[in-house]
Parts: structure tokens; C-alpha cells; sequence
């Protein structure tokens, strides 16, 4: 009997691995679908990503959005050799801007001053779509991650996120089949650090979702799970 696949899901800063339930149960009959929350329970991007190796299969599939792709550029590092296919989502290779990383340390202090519930509320129009913000489901349900996520889990993932290494020298290595995905509208990793990837990363393809800031899986969940069906199937 054939085994399954088995598609890895990383998500983002303040992020769940409830961040990908729409895919998970869209992509029930293609693939294992395996959400972690290993990328805010540890304290750095090694440690995550040797956390997912152990709990993974010998090969499978991997996709991560925003910080989630700085967990699958690190896996990368550590076992390129057991990833059969690559998705990275709204995320990007380089380094912050000097502007980002002030605006990270903006928001740990914040954090560190017991005002957590700043912190999401001065993220989230970066996140998203204008329009989709205006919806209280989709607010509701970002804040309510944020809050399992907690203040320690995100101090953890922004001093993890500022700490990590320039990941371009690395996308030349990168030869499986890769999806690179970004919504058209997102502010915080814009479409040009996807063209970035596309550039250094032999035969990857580069699908844009329209009226979409950062969060496609949530904001667009039919266009990004049809995409990630024909990465999937993709030769």
C-alpha cells in the first residue's frame, strides 16, 4: 500500500498551527497534513526546526508562511536532503529593513511594559487586507491566536525572527519543487522579496493572490489551498 505524503505547515508570528485549518481539511484527500506549534515554543530557529524534524516522516512536503518560511529556510540548513517540496507564503530571504527591526524592537518593549494586547492591535492592520480587517471574524480569530500564543511565546519568536541569518546565499541550493506565494496587498513581506526568491530559486513558481495583504490562508483560503493543491501534483 502507497504512504501517504505528508505536508508540514509552519505558520507565522502570533500565529497557531489552527492558523491552517481551512487547508488541512481542504487537503484532507491529497495529504497528511501536519500543523506545528513548535515555531513559538522554542527559543531559536535551530531548535524549532530540529523540534519538526523529529517529529516528521524520512521526506515530506513543507510549507511556511512569514516566519514560518524563515523555519523552512532552517530546515533546509539542518536536512535539505528529507524535503520533497517547498512552499514559502508572504515571507522572505533577507534580512529585516533597519525600519523593521526598529519597529520589532518598538514591539518588544511594549510587550516587556505588560501590554500585550497593544501589540496585536498595532500589528494587525499591517497584516491584512483593509476590507478583510473590517470583518470581525477574521480580527476575532487572529487575536485569539495571539492570545494562545501569549506574551512569552512572542517574545521568543521576535528575538528568534531579529537573530536569524540572510537566507539568500542558500536559494541556489534550493531544487525541489517550490511555490512561492504572496498576497498582492501585503506590507509587511511585498511582493518584491518574492520575486527576490523567484530569482534565486531555479524553477520555482510564483503565484500572487489579488485583494490580499499577509495572510492568505486566512484571508483568500480557496485561491491559497488551490494553489497549494497544484504545487502538490506539480512534476
Amino acid at each position: 500500500m502507497a504512504v501517504r505524503p505528508t505536508l508540514i505547515l509552519v505558520a507565522g508570528l502570533l500565529l497557531t498551527a489552527g492558523f491552517w485549518r481551512r487547508q488541512v481539511a481542504a487537503l484532507a484527500d491529497r495529504v497528511d497534513c501536519r500543523a506545528t506549534d513548535a515555531h513559538w515554543r522554542h527559543d531559536d530557529l535551530s531548535a524549532i526546526a530540529r523540534a519538526i524534524l523529529a517529529e516528521a516522516p524520512p521526506r515530506f512536503a513543507l510549507a511556511g508562511l512569514s516566519m514560518g518560511g524563515y523555519v523552512c529556510f532552517e530546515i533546509l540548513r539542518q536536512a535539505a536532503d528529507r524535503v520533497e517540496r517547498l512552499a514559502l507564503l508572504d515571507t522572505q530571504a533577507g534580512p529585516d529593513t533597519a525600519e523593521v527591526a526598529a519597529r520589532r524592537r518598538g514591539l518588544i518593549q511594549l510587550a516587556g511594559t505588560g501590554r500585550f494586547l497593544g501589540v496585536t492591535d498595532r500589528l494587525l492592520p499591517l497584516l491584512g487586507q483593509p476590507d478583510r480587517l473590517a470583518e470581525p471574524s477574521l480580527t476575532n480569530e487572529i487575536k485569539e491566536m495571539a492570545q494562545s500564543v501569549g506574551r512569552e511565546g512572542f517574545l521568543r519568536q521576535q528575538k528568534t525572527i531579529m537573530a536569524r541569518p540572510d537566507s539568500r546565499p542558500d536559494l541556489a541550493r534550493i531544487d525541489c519543487p517550490t511555490l512561492l506565494l504572496c498576497g498582492r496587498q501585503d506590507a509587511l513581506t511585498p511582493l518584491s522579496a518574492h520575486e527576490e526568491m523567484q530569482a534565486g530559486i531555479a524553477g520555482s513558481r510564483l503565484v500572487v493572490v489579488d485583494d490580499c495583504g499577509h495572510l492568505p490562508p486566512l484571508e483568500r483560503p480557496q485561491e491559497t489551498t488551490a494553489a497549494l493543491r497544484r504545487w502538490l501534483s506539480a512534476d
